[in-house]
């Protein structure tokens, strides 16, 4: 491994080290639950029924003012389904009771409800004169259940009085995650109050993958503004708030793989307050979520009370494009150098190989090989620059046992030898930086790739998380609980790379062993990357292997006897004045002429002095 490389892996683990970081915890805050009682439902019925005591007519007209009609009722499920998920809805409230996701199970093999009435409340705060009425408190009425080809429309309506009325109207399409909401009022302008209607979501997210930590790290609130700014809590172990100033056009709870998002279609939401909370003690819980946001009373009385909600995956594929401005970018492709290369090549090449390959292992060594194939020429430049300098290997120690062991001086004969066979050292670092986008962008890309997710291939059952090929039973600092053999394979392979390197490549002056490093290196990423993707290791380890393949082929095709003579020609034609130099070559002697001035003139000074 020379200079260059080693520099590039430095600059990868720098971004290791720096991708999490801790800040303050405080403790969480807790949302007390409504508690119901719930009873079997009549036979042959469609819907679960849940009663509650009724409340007298003084304590409803207390607590719900003019909607002290809506107080009691019969609590009932109503269930609409398509191919994708499974929504129940209740008419306590008109609200989303319980999504699952059909075509998804949790790390442990159980159904995967993104939405629980355990765990998930909702809140929809109206103004009123007399106060604020919670309508997810109230007894609607099933006005109408339709469907039509596009999808099957369910209204809630809750009667207040004579020609006043609270409707709430969800449409579940015929396939996919996305779920219309529209909220509207009727005969009630003498009734609502001023201000906005508050509209508060608290999850207690639930874990759907195996490791708990990393779950944790993933999950925060996404949300975007009006002016289309991009925004999110920080992703990591602790608790986080944002108080956001401008208008809000959505957000999303994301989870690692999964989102549950409300959208604004007509208008906007304001006052936007986000918080997630993580309580170290409790291990059912990955972090609770808080999503507090205002919704103008004005757009609901005019209606433009129109709404979005999404669960579902967080598949770059499926919302790219159709659910909401930005929408896709809950999907983390990278820092905004390598997004495009995760974008626009990665994601795209993926999904086309998955078209014709169901084992997503083998699909990786395609992707490998045909990075590897595009990446050629750069490899060549690359092997050729090595060559050119294992042919000047015996002129540096030529160098070496000339100037003994000052190191400013064998390195300033060295760029003079360079300089004078037309060698620039940029040659082979330039095909080195070109490669580290591309190593960068996967680092980014594979944790966050949802494709990978349940994915199993040869030990592992699981591409989108570690492989505890060995159960340590116990945590150890800087490993963790586990050993993973992908990552011991990755090890290995980088170190036999390292080693044929190191036999094809001269060692460099300087008070540092870079041979001796570029075994370390290695062994220091082994445990960085332990706790990373099995499908991320696995790329590194073929990418290993196919690189040393690849250097051997091209062995074949570089003929060391005509650099060798080719270097001696241009040896000729700078000292005869007709050789081309670059650009960086002049700067280089420059740049030498002047250290040689400045030592010359410090060797002066010095005999001036003793003088």
């Amino acid at each position: 491994m020379d200079r260059n490389q080693l520099i590039g892996l430095l600059l990868i683990l720098a971004m290791f080290v720096g991708y999490q970081y801790l800040v303050p915890k405080p403790p969480p805050e807790k949302k007390p639950t409504q508690q119901t009682k719930t009873t079997k439902p009549a036979s042959g019925s469609a819907a679960t029924v849940a009663t509650t005591a009724p409340l007298d007519s003084i304590a409803a007209r207390t607590q719900f003012g003019a909607f002290a009609a809506a107080a009691n009722g019969e609590a009932r499920d109503i269930v609409i389904e398509n191919p994708e998920v499974k929504v129940t809805f209740s008419t306590l409230g008109g609200r989303v009771k319980e999504v699952l996701l059909k075509k998804y199970k949790t790390f442990d093999g159980k159904p995967l409800l993104l939405i629980d009435a355990k765990t998930s409340e909702t809140s929809v705060v109206l103004p009123t004169k007399s106060g604020s009425v919670d309508l997810h408190e109230l007894y609607f009425q099933t006005a109408t259940q339709s469907g039509t080809a596009a999808g099957q429309a369910i209204t809630f309506r809750a009667e207040i009085g004579p020609g006043q009325s609270v409707e709430q109207t969800y449409t579940v399409p015929a396939a996919g995650y996305v779920i219309d909401y529209a909220l509207k009022t009727n005969g009630l302008d003498g009734v609502l109050g001023n201000g906005d209607v508050r509209f508060l979501w608290e999850d207690r997210m639930q874990q759907y993958e195996n490791d708990l930590k990393n779950n944790r790290v993933a999950a925060t609130i996404n949300y975007l503004t009006v002016d289309e700014n991009f925004d999110k809590l920080p992703e990591n172990e602790s608790s986080n708030e944002a108080v956001v100033e401008e208008p809000v056009k959505w957000f999303a709870i994301k989870h690692k793989y999964f989102l549950s998002a409300f959208i604004a279609q007509a208008g906007q939401l304001t006052k936007a307050k986000f918080q997630t909370t993580v309580d170290p003690a409790d291990s059912s819980t990955v972090k609770t979520a808080l999503a507090d946001v205002s919704m103008p009373l004005a757009d609901i009385k005019g209606g433009k009370g129109t709404f979005r909600y999404y669960y579902g995956p967080n598949d770059f594929q499926l919302i790219k494009e159709g659910i909401a401005p930005e929408f896709d970018r809950n999907v983390y492709l990278g820092y905004s150098i390598l997004k495009p290369i995760n974008k626009y090549f990665f994601v795209p090449m993926f999904n086309f190989f998955e078209k014709f390959i169901g084992n997503y292992g083998i699909l990786i060594v395609c992707l490998v090989i045909f990075v590897k194939l595009l990446l050629t020429p750069l490899t060549y430049k690359s092997y050729v620059s090595m060559a050119k300098m294992r042919v000047l290997a015996p002129e540096i120690e030529e160098i070496k046992a000339r100037v003994g062991d000052d190191m400013t001086k064998q390195q300033q004969e060295q760029m003079k030898l360079y300089s004078e066979v037309g060698v620039s050292p940029l040659s082979g670092c330039i095909p080195v930086l070109a490669t580290m986008p591309i190593l960068l962008a996967l680092f980014q890309l594979f944790p966050n790739l949802i494709e990978l997710r349940q994915k199993a291939f040869l030990w592992a059952p699981d591409l989108s998380t570690y492989d505890a090929f060995i159960n340590l039973g116990t945590n150890i600092p800087f490993v963790g609980n586990h050993i993973s053999l992908f990552t011991v394979m990755m090890t290995a392979s980088s170190i036999a790379y390292a080693y044929y390197n190191n036999q094809t490549t001269p060692q460099q002056p300087g008070p540092v062993n870079m041979k001796a490093l570029s075994y370390i290196f290695p062994l220091m990423f082994m445990f960085v990357l332990n706790s990373f993707p099995a499908g991320l290791t696995w790329y590194y380890f073929v990418s290993n292997v196919v690189t040393i393949a690849q250097q051997l082929l091209i062995r074949n095709f570089v003929d060391e006897g005509k650099i060798r003579v080719l270097l001696d020609e241009n040896r000729q034609k700078i000292a005869a004045g007709g050789g081309k130099k670059s650009k960086f070559q002049e700067m280089l002697q420059k740049q030498l002429a002047a250290a040689e001035d400045a030592r010359k003139q410090a060797e002066a000074a010095k005999k001036k002095a003793k003088k």
